[in-house]
């Protein structure tokens, strides 16, 4: 298993930004998906998930009205836009399979992309 993440950068507070994850080496369209971020000195955490066909979708409080997650599941790609952005969304963002839970299911992780933003 492979996940490739990319789109992140550096934004001041308000911007924006939109991540993609391309995953191989699993069947993609019959897994959940979801995106952990871990942030200096904290956790890995899990930001949003998405069911297998889009209808069931997760958003932890932090988030939610600012990050939409999506996937498609012809290119084994999940993405996450993130508007009205905070210092606090500061982090490296990884993508992953959750279990009911929310802990990752693939014991596997991508070198993530930093996102960081400015005050």
């Amino acid at each position: 298993v492979q996940f490739v993440e990319s789109g992140g950068g550096l934004v001041q507070s308000g911007g924006s930004l939109r991540l993609s994850c391309v995953v191989s080496g699993f069947t993609f369209s019959i897994f959940p998906m979801g995106w952990y971020r871990q942030g200096p000195g904290k956790e890995r955490e899990l930001v949003a998930s998405i069911s297998r066909t889009g209808d069931s979708i997760f958003y932890q409080d932090s988030v939610l009205g600012r990050f939409t997650i999506s996937r498609d599941n012809t290119k084994n790609t999940v993405f996450l836009q993130m508007n009205s952005l905070k210092p606090e969304d500061t982090a490296v963002y990884f993508c992953n399979s959750p279990t009911p839970g929310g802990a990752p299911l693939i014991d596997v992780w991508g070198q993530g992309t930093q996102v960081t933003v400015s005050s």
